[in-house]
């Protein structure tokens, strides 16, 4: 794919930046029943877990502290796949942790890379 070459850190960027958004919109939908409520009452895990995903997904976005940040939230959505949906099944698909294993593997990538440009980071 030679022609998105001269637009791969474009993309990078992107992605990092998409991916800590939506992060943190699990946090906020913890913390603030927005925009939907969310399905059980916050224990210290979920509260420590919204913690992570609203400043860390916040760092992401605006590339600061980026890889100790993104290898944090890389961890919390391993911890979070193993503790939530690990017990419901071993494979993603069936036990509905697809999106959290996505992220922890995103993320681990993002830890990996750095900021990349539209970042607050230097490279």
């Amino acid at each position: 794919m030679g022609f998105l070459d001269k637009y791969k850190e474009h993309i990078y960027a992107l992605l990092r930046i998409m991916s800590g958004l939506l992060f943190m919109g699990h946090g906020i939908q913890k913390f603030f029943n927005f925009p939907t409520d969310f399905p059980w009452p916050l224990n210290p895990m979920s509260t420590a877990a919204a913690g992570i995903e609203v400043v860390g997904g916040a760092l992401i976005v605006l590339g600061l502290f980026t890889r100790p940040t993104a290898f944090i939230c890389s961890g919390m959505a391993a911890v979070g796949y193993w503790m939530v949906h690990g017990t419901k099944g071993f494979f993603p698909i069936a036990n509905g942790g697809e999106l959290i294993a996505l992220y922890c593997f995103i993320f681990l990538f993002i830890a990996a890379h750095g900021a990349g440009i539209w970042s607050l980071d230097k490279k």
